[in-house]
């Protein structure tokens, strides 16, 4: 919401109701659900549980809270996979489609829930061929193919935790998940489609696995067929040899509510990645909710996309397992949107007939720089419900988005939540909750939140602070992986007792909650959260670059952007060629989306006397601020030299 003030968030009263017919056909037009979760919310939620899933033993305690570990349905026994697959084939529902698969170059599949099921089922088999067991953590490094989801169930099934990878990320990034899971095998394959060129998925991840000795065995999907994909004898195995051969029946295991079904990593401030612990019966009753009743899911008559990668949690929640577990027909896109035109996700939409979609304010405000003449290429009147997430969205763009993609007849659920909470957290419902542009609104039902200033007391309204969580909730994460510690430290210790999302928020004289990003050392970038020491000790790490502080700025198109300030080492020269090798040696160590929008050479950097970078002054430099105390400063006239060169250098630096 970069574009946007306090004051203007405050002001803001355009307000949108969604319409008598939308209404008519809700399956949420008043605050009975809310009412239902105010009178008791444990029996709500496992009315839920039971509601949504099928149990093969049901669960005699709803929550056990031991601030700050929760553990949801105790004693229950489900199994992820059978959930999203078996028991739909075994309702009658085995022909309908539960993925739309649209390839970059233009190839396409449509898998129905039976063949879904027994290509799961075959995959599970391999797996289990290939050594995998109960409790082992297994590897994923695809691009956005039908294998990718094939391989999250199939390790559901037996009992494996997925940690998936962004097909995205550089070799030092997959190494570093890959050791901190202890991962026995990875999933990847030869390579992906991008914008008519193929990324190297394997070359990739033979670089990581040479330096992650407890991978066993490499499973690869053949996808591009491209020449000279290296195979190591005795651990490489083609998808194509191992998988196609296996039989097409695995019988579900039997998991405990609270085994571990995933584990996803997130940017650290500290630099290191997180391993966030995602369960199984809380983690899926909650994404099945919030599908359900966020996105108002016909599962008969509603085709859903979700445009995420599953490298994102996103992906997890609402590609796979909450679509999924609630029978519905959903669309995946290997490429981009730009490729081969401008057009691609409006073809998309016209082609299958996509009723709701589901994407980033990055790419919405891509879009309308475009203009409306891509859009308008297509019949868009399949659409009848419009999803915002990832960042938060300034209300220009909502209203774009409302206007030109949805007809001006779809409501807009602008989504709130985390890799950590698993799950939507605050959201319209659609069918029942009046939308203001811009406004996540309300917490869903079940769901309890507030703003609190730097000494944990709730703010008035209207006024902002730090958004917190002041009660459990079934999919939220229970741990980081291996470091119980920095679990408590991390999200529990700055408000006692309550969980510090990292968030900024406001809520408006109307209680309507506004969320402005994070307020940590974390970057949120398209969508991504992309953490200050990752980028500064990529950048550290080359040659030239003897120190290095980075800051997030604001940038109309991705949210933020990733802005350097650079110290060099001796005998090396500022130039627009070291530039552009720094950016592209961050996104070769870290993965493209780290790549720095803006390089600025500095002499040195504004640190306390105790020798701490103030980072809060060059984010003031970066968004041409007034920068402030600089009392605490050993040189307050080193921030000012670098406001004066950067004002008359960043826009040269730029993309």
């Amino acid at each position: 919401m970069a574009d946007v003030t306090l004051e203007a968030l405050l002001e803001e009263g355009r307000t949108f109701a969604p319409s008598a017919e939308f209404v008519r056909d809700a399956l949420v037009h008043d605050g009975s659900l809310a009412t239902a979760a105010d009178a008791d919310v444990e029996a709500f939620w496992a009315a839920q549980a039971r509601d949504l899933l099928d149990w093969d033993q049901d669960f005699h305690t709803v929550l056990e809270w031991d601030l700050p570990y929760a553990k949801w349905f105790v004693g229950g026994k489900l199994n992820v996979s059978y959930n999203c697959l078996d028991r739909h084939v075994a309702a009658g529902h085995g022909a309908q489609v539960a993925f739309l698969w649209e390839g970059e170059p233009g190839d396409a599949r449509a898998i129905t829930y039976a063949e879904l099921l027994a290509e799961v089922c075959r995959t599970a088999n391999a797996l289990r061929a290939l050594g995998v067991e109960k409790g082992d953590r297994v590897a994923l490094y695809l691009g956005m193919v039908p294998e990718l989801p094939i391989a999250m169930l199939a390790c559901a099934r037996i009992g494996a935790a997925h940690s998936v990878v962004f097909g995205g990320f550089s070799a030092d990034s997959l190494r570093d998940r890959i050791k901190d899971a202890d991962a026995k095998l990875l999933v990847t394959g030869d390579g992906a489609w991008r914008r008519g060129s193929v990324v190297p998925l394997k070359e990739i991840a033979d670089e990581a696995m040479a330096e992650a000795p407890s991978i066993e065995r490499c499973l690869v999907l053949r996808r591009t067929a491209h020449e000279g994909v290296p195979m190591q004898d005795g651990r490489d195995v083609w998808w194509h040899d191992v998988v196609a051969s296996q039989p097409s029946e695995c019988a579900p295991v039997p998991m405990d509510a609270e085994d571990l079904l995933y584990l996803l990593y997130t940017s650290g401030t500290t630099g290191k990645p997180k391993g966030i612990m995602h369960t199984t019966g809380g983690y899926l009753t909650q994404v099945a909710f919030t599908h359900k009743y966020v996105f108002d899911l016909h599962p008969d008559t509603d085709v859903f996309w979700c445009t995420a990668d599953c490298g994102w949690v996103t992906g997890h929640s609402y590609i796979v397992y909450g679509p999924l577990a609630n029978r519905t027909t959903s669309v995946i896109y290997e490429g981009t949107p730009d490729h081969p035109d401008k057009d691609r996700f409006w073809s998309i939409v016209a082609k299958y007939r996509v009723t709701t979609l589901y994407t980033a304010p990055t790419a919405i405000r891509t879009f309308m720089k475009w203009g409306t003449e891509y859009p308008d290429r297509h019949d868009l009147s399949s659409l009848r419900l419009l999803g915002s997430v990832g960042e938060p969205i300034n209300p220009e763009a909502w209203v774009w988005y409302w206007q030109h993609i949805g007809g001006g007849r779809c409501p807009v659920v602008d989504t709130w939540w985390q890799t950590e909470t698993g799950a939507i957290m605050i959201s319209p419902l659609p069918g029942a909750t009046v939308a203001k542009p811009g406004s996540a609104t309300f917490p869903l039902p079940g769901i309890g939140a507030e703003i609190v200033n730097d000494e944990g007391d709730a703010v008035s309204i209207p006024g902002g602070g730090y958004l917190v969580l002041t009660q459990p909730w079934p999919s939220m994460l229970r741990g980081i992986w291996g470091d119980p510690e920095r679990y408590r430290e991390t999200y529990w210790s700055r408000f006692f007792g309550r969980y510090f999302a990292g968030d900024g928020a406001k809520r408006d004289a109307d209680g309507y909650y506004w969320l402005l990003g994070r307020v940590d050392d974390i970057m949120l970038v398209a969508g991504h959260n992309i953490s200050t020491t990752e980028v500064e000790s990529a950048l550290v790490s080359h040659p030239a670059v003897a120190e290095a502080a980075v800051v997030g700025k604001t940038d109309e198109t991705t949210g933020q952007a990733v802005a350097a300030f650079v110290i060099l080492r001796s005998g090396n020269e500022a130039s627009h060629r070291l530039v552009g090798e720094l950016r592209d040696h961050v996104a070769e160590v870290i993965g493209p989306i780290a790549k720095p929008k803006s390089v600025l050479f500095a002499e040195d950097l504004p640190k306390t006397r105790s020798g701490k970078i103030m980072r809060r002054l060059l984010r003031n430099v970066a968004e041409d601020e007034a920068l402030g105390d600089t009392t605490t400063l050993a040189d307050p006239n080193v921030v000012a030299g670098i406001k004066a060169r950067y004002l008359a250098d960043a826009p040269d630096d730029e993309e």
